[in-house]
């Protein structure tokens, strides 16, 4: 086995960290939590595979030998994440890899890589989304469920209709549909991603475009020097037409972030972790709510009352000096419920003598 190469340490960093992202999962088996080195002619490509993924990610790089090498991927994303220097030499040393700069070096064990499946390619290309509209399709990812024993509500299902990408993530509870234009070049498709991973594309595809890619069981995503693919989820997915309203009472357009703002500051007085809004007179209000029935959540930051005069039932149940019914005591003359408790025989207070 031999390697030999030298590539900017920012770079292969990230593609080590990137590739530790998109393979998240606990891996009984060492070579499948390992990492495949392979030096070309002007790039390194790193690929990994678990038992639902297969990553391929590559960057820049000077090739001295060319060859290929398994090596542990996590402890290789820490040790280019803890390198200094503008550059990271990688070369086979016997049977340890050495990560080198001018002031550290780094050795990691070799893998059999001969015994290694091998990281599939992605499946046909089926149209490509620009990037620009990422951040509103993992918006979808976002509403889809968490809990994997419904297995169906933890993905994003995926449609081509009519020249668009329509979008779906839910968790039973709450629905978010988008419709993206794209180039699709199929007429017909779908497929129903983990919601994780789709979060995952959206935060790392960079450049103009991202291509999607699908099978009958398999779905990928690739960008610039990187593509990713996954087994799909096999089960029906719900239609949203029959859950989305086609006639409102009224709609109100607004800035999203100004929204999220008033919603923020509302947000550690709504005890029932809701909060409400009101539309009229040109405008859109986030109020606060009323005590009656908010519980802030630091004690530090008081609910200012709401205006009008409080409860009358609050001064009725307290006793004052003028009231005939509420002799004066001393303050010795009732202890506090906590320090009776405290107290190792239980004893109730004695009265004052002096009363």
């Amino acid at each position: 086995m031999e390697l030999d190469v030298t590539a900017p340490v920012q770079q292969l960093a990230t593609a080590a960290a990137d590739l530790v992202t998109l393979l998240p999962g606990r891996k009984l088996d060492p070579l499948l939590s390992g990492v495949v080195l392979t030096a070309e002619p002007d790039r390194v490509e790193l690929a990994g595979i678990d038992r639902e993924r297969a990553v391929r990610l590559s960057c820049p790089a000077r090739t001295h030998t060319g060859g290929a090498v398994l090596v542990p991927a996590r402890p290789l994303a820490e040790a280019l994440r803890h390198l200094g220097g503008p550059e990271a030499r990688l070369v086979v040393e016997g049977q340890k890899l050495a990560v080198r700069t001018d002031r550290t070096r780094f050795a990691l064990p070799l893998l059999d890589r001969h015994a290694h499946p091998g990281v599939r390619p992605v499946p046909g290309r089926v149209g490509v989304l620009d990037t620009s509209l990422l951040p509103v399709a993992a918006a979808t990812a976002a509403a889809a469920s968490r809990d994997d024993a419904l297995v169906v509500f933890t993905g994003v299902h995926l449609r081509a209709d009519a020249g668009e990408l329509v979008l779906v993530g839910t968790d039973r509870f709450r629905m978010a549909v988008a419709r993206l234009p794209w180039r699709g070049e199929v007429d017909e498709w779908t497929a129903l991603v983990p919601a994780a991973l789709w979060a995952e594309i959206a935060r790392q595809a960079r450049g103009p475009g991202v291509a999607l890619h699908a099978d009958g069981d398999r779905f990928g995503a690739s960008w610039e020097s990187s593509e990713v693919s996954s087994a799909v989820l096999d089960v029906p997915f719900p239609s949203e037409a029959r859950h989305l309203a086609e006639d409102f009472d009224g709609e109100a357009r607004l800035r999203a972030d100004e929204l999220a703002d008033a919603v923020r500051h509302t947000s550690p007085f709504a005890g029932q972790n809701a909060v409400r809004l009101e539309v009229g007179g040109g405008e859109v209000r986030v109020p606060r709510p009323t005590r009656a029935w908010a519980t802030p959540r630091r004690r530090s930051r008081p609910i200012p009352a709401e205006t009008g005069s409080p409860p009358p039932t609050s001064r009725a149940t307290s006793p004052t000096r003028s009231s005939p019914s509420a002799p004066r005591r001393c303050a010795s003359a009732s202890a506090p419920a906590s320090a009776a408790r405290r107290s190792s025989r239980h004893r109730a207070p004695r009265p004052c003598t002096r009363c």
